[in-house]
């Protein structure tokens, strides 16, 4: 896999030719290519900052002599009319990178917000709060580094990493008992098993079939509950963990972190989100950048 400047040069190229075409932008081409502007970009909104280097990325992609002065940083809290950034440079590169820039900027500082308020909810239970792969074609990597900015923790980054045995893997197996066989068979060195239950006698066969990581779908409060009794009570010589998903809202988060549940995966944290309102000005060049 890339590394995360290889992923973010990679997001920040596909979304500049995605905007610049074949001719670039011809209305920036109003500005004499010699003129420098300065820029700020003020939060409208509390919110965890996260896509910094995304940002950045944008603006010295179309010139390498910008720069960019930062009062907060990537995983900070800022505050509605706090003032994130100060920019200095070529006016053209500034006005055709704005728009990218900001798309970064205001969609995974969303995902960092909306994953610090799960965590803060279910804050002094034993549960983690944990991403999914429902997240934005070509931005998995950048979604799954604001999830963990917000406090959050990465489940897979995709099908090679992990095994997720799902009730259609399950169906086409010929059960659970086989398909975790033939899992543990197969899986590469370093990746996880995983099972995902629909009843509770699901996690019985689960459980007797050796299971060490199992996902509970759909459950109910209750049903949780029982879950964790049964997983603790039976298997408590042997640590199981029991990660819980589905209709997970931040109204019953914490009731579900109370039952004890490891781990509780939310597909909204990069699925169902609304960008930050950020705001970038552009003013006359002043002598000193900060």
């Amino acid at each position: 896999m890339r590394d995360l400047q290889q992923e973010i040069d990679c997001n920040v190229q596909s979304a500049l030719r995605e905007d610049l075409g074949l001719i670039g932008d011809i209305t920036a081409s109003l500005v004499p290519n010699h003129k420098q502007l300065r820029a700020e970009v003020i939060s409208r909104e509390n919110a965890v900052l996260c896509g910094t280097k995304w940002f950045e990325s944008c603006f010295l992609a179309l010139s390498s002599e910008i720069e960019i002065y930062w009062f907060a940083f990537d995983g900070d809290y800022v505050q509605a009319n706090d003032k994130l950034c100060q920019i200095q440079g070529n006016a053209q590169a500034l006005l055709t990178a704005e728009r990218s820039a900001l798309n970064f900027l205001q969609l995974l500082s969303a995902v960092a917000t909306q994953t610090r308020h799960f965590v803060d909810a279910v804050a002094g239970t034993t549960a983690t709060i944990v991403d999914t792969r429902k997240t934005l074609p070509g931005l998995r990597i950048a979604q799954k580094y604001a999830v963990k900015c917000g406090g959050g923790t990465n489940h897979r980054l995709g099908l090679y990493d992990g095994i997720l045995i799902k009730e259609n893997h399950i169906l086409a197996a010929g059960g659970i008992a086989t398909a975790i066989k033939d899992a543990q068979a197969i899986v590469p060195l370093g990746a996880f098993i995983q099972i995902e239950v629909e009843s509770l006698n699901e996690l019985e066969q689960a459980l007797t079939a050796g299971a060490e990581m199992i996902l509970l779908d759909n459950f109910t409060l209750e049903q949780i509950k029982e879950a964790v009794a049964i997983t603790r009570y039976q298997h408590g010589h042997k640590k199981i963990i029991l990660e819980t998903s589905g209709n997970i809202t931040l109204q019953n988060v914490r009731e579900i972190a109370e039952t004890g549940i490891d781990r509780i995966s939310i597909g909204s944290l990069t699925k169902n989100i609304h960008a930050i309102d950020l705001s970038l000005r552009l003013y006359d060049l002043q002598p000193q950048l900060y």
